[in-house]
């Protein structure tokens, strides 16, 4: 039991069940838990934390890291409504390009001057809110078009909206491509022992290049998504994104040392979190119940990714097997 727990590939998928069978347990007999309403406020949360969780989650899997997803996620929303406030798509091509263009200069600063990614993209995170807020002039903004937002915001088949189906397209299409190409093969190649993919062929800086410069179109596109889906916009961003995203692709068995996760397992870890959010509100559960069994949650699979713990236990299964034998 405990090595199937452990095993980044299947835990994922388990902790959203356990999540499930906890929720619905507590929920018996009210029907609060399992309604079309609270799986609708899920994947509205999972619109908004999951492109940004993807685009991270691969960052994380070559092993670097991205702090700028938040400030990128809050600049990419005011740019989609001051360029394009009564046009969606010219709002939208300038703020995932803007997104892209920032996650792809940080790259470069890495790949140019060997630079670790964690200062770079904490400038990033400074920058990204900087200009946020010396083009908002310091305030929020506001649209006008409702209409746009309400259409993205409408319920499809009382369980969906355009922004969920959206964010769980770029997730097939990502699991896709992940899975049938080398692109997904190159990555945790990198992520597991950078020096040995160079000598395998694998263009290591390309990668970087690339995976940079889609976390940023990523969180852009969160961004740019929610702020027309609220017709506003804010400098910082409208939702904490940062820390949910990464809690989501840890999670989903994306590792901080790099090599392991897979964009099926981000999903099951983003859901893990928007699940838990919308069961715990539909319970009534105080606010803090939230972020207080994330944390729990985040700390036992600290603890079954620990390599001390499976080398005990590997000892003990040794001793177990050794003294049956007998």
């Amino acid at each position: 039991m405990l090595s199937i727990v452990s095993s980044p590939s299947i835990r994922p998928y388990l902790l959203l069940a356990i999540v499930i069978l906890l929720l619905a347990a507590v929920d018996f007999g009210h029907g609060r838990f399992l309604s079309l309403g609270t799986a609708y406020s899920a994947l509205q949360s999972f619109s908004t934390f999951g492109l940004v969780a993807l685009g991270l989650g691969l960052v994380m899997l070559i092993g670097e890291f991205d702090l700028s997803v938040a400030g990128v996620f809050g600049l990419a929303g005011c740019i989609a409504l001051l360029t394009g406030p009564d046009h969606f798509w010219v709002g939208m091509l300038c703020a995932v390009g803007t997104g892209a263009a920032f996650g792809f200069g940080q790259g470069l600063l890495i790949v140019l001057l060997d630079l670790g990614s964690v200062p770079i993209t904490l400038g990033g995170l400074l920058t990204a809110t900087g200009i946020a807020y010396v083009i908002t002039h310091n305030r929020a903004i506001s649209s006008d078009n409702l209409d746009l937002a309400m259409t993205l915001n409408d319920p499809v088949v009382g369980l969906f909206s355009l922004r969920s189906l959206v964010a769980l397209g770029i997730f097939v299409v990502a699991a896709a491509i992940f899975a049938t190409t080398r692109l997904g093969r190159d990555l945790i190649a990198t992520g597991s022992d950078r020096k040995a993919a160079i000598i395998a062929g694998v263009s290591v800086k390309k990668l970087l290049l690339g995976a940079f410069a889609f976390s940023g179109f990523m969180a852009a596109m969160g961004g740019a998504m929610l702020s027309y889906g609220l017709a506003s916009a804010t400098p910082s961003g409208l939702a904490d994104v940062l820390v949910p995203a990464a809690a989501a692709a840890i999670l989903g068995g994306v590792s901080l040392a790099g090599g392991s996760g897979t964009p099926l397992g981000i999903v099951a870890g983003i859901l893990t979190l928007t699940v838990l959010r919308s069961g715990l509100n539909a319970v009534a559960a105080p606010p803090f119940a939230h972020d207080l069994a994330t944390g729990l949650i985040l700390f036992a699979v600290a603890v079954f990714d620990a390599p001390y713990l499976w080398r005990r236990w590997a000892a003990l299964h040794i001793h177990f097997v050794y003294y049956q034998d007998k």
